[in-house]
C-alpha cells in the first residue's frame, strides 16, 4: 500500500487571501514523479504564471533528484507546466491580468490513481495589519481552547 503524500505550503494561507481554489495536474518526467513519491519536494517559495501562449508554469518549485537517476535525472528548480480546461485558463489570466491577483499554489498531492495533482488558489496579497489580526485570532483561539480544556 502507498503512503499518501501531501506537500503544503504553510506560508500561502498566511501571506494571502484566497479568493477562489482549482486543482491541477503537472507534467512530469519519470526521476520528478518518483522524488514526489519520496517526499522530496517543496513548494514553500513558489508561484504560478502565464507565458506568451496562454500556459499555466508553476515557477520555484523545487523538486530533488532522484537518488537512483543517472544522467536522465531532472533539474530541481525546472519550470513545469499545470494543466487545467482552456475555460479556467483563460479565467485566471484575465483575473491576473486585469486585476492584480496572484496564483500560489497551496498543496501538491497524488489522486487515488497515482497521478500528482496541485492545489492552486487565486489570491491577493495581505497588508501587514491583515497579518496581524491572523496572529491575534489565532492566539484568542488558542487560549479559548485551553480554557475550555481546563474547565472540562
Amino acid at each position: 500500500m502507498q503512503k499518501k503524500i501531501n506537500i503544503q505550503n504553510k506560508k500561502a494561507r498566511f501571506l494571502y487571501e484566497i479568493l477562489d481554489k482549482y486543482t491541477a495536474g503537472i507534467v512530469l518526467t519519470g526521476t520528478e514523479i518518483k522524488s514526489i513519491r519520496n517526499s522530496k519536494a517543496s513548494i514553500a517559495e513558489s508561484f504560478c504564471e502565464f507565458n506568451d501562449r496562454g500556459e499555466l508554469f508553476v515557477i520555484n518549485m523545487t523538486i530533488e533528484e532522484y537518488a537512483f537517476g543517472n544522467y536522465y535525472n531532472h533539474r530541481p528548480k525546472a519550470e513545469r507546466k499545470l494543466l487545467l480546461n482552456k475555460r479556467e485558463l483563460k479565467k485566471l489570466q484575465k483575473e491576473v491580468q486585469s486585476t492584480g491577483l496572484t496564483i500560489v499554489p497551496l498543496r501538491l498531492f497524488i489522486n487515488d490513481k497515482g497521478f500528482a495533482k496541485m492545489d492552486i488558489a487565486l489570491a491577493r496579497g495581505k497588508k501587514l495589519f491583515d497579518k496581524r489580526e491572523t496572529i491575534k485570532d489565532r492566539d484568542n483561539k488558542r487560549n479559548l481552547d485551553r480554557i475550555k480544556k481546563a474547565y472540562k
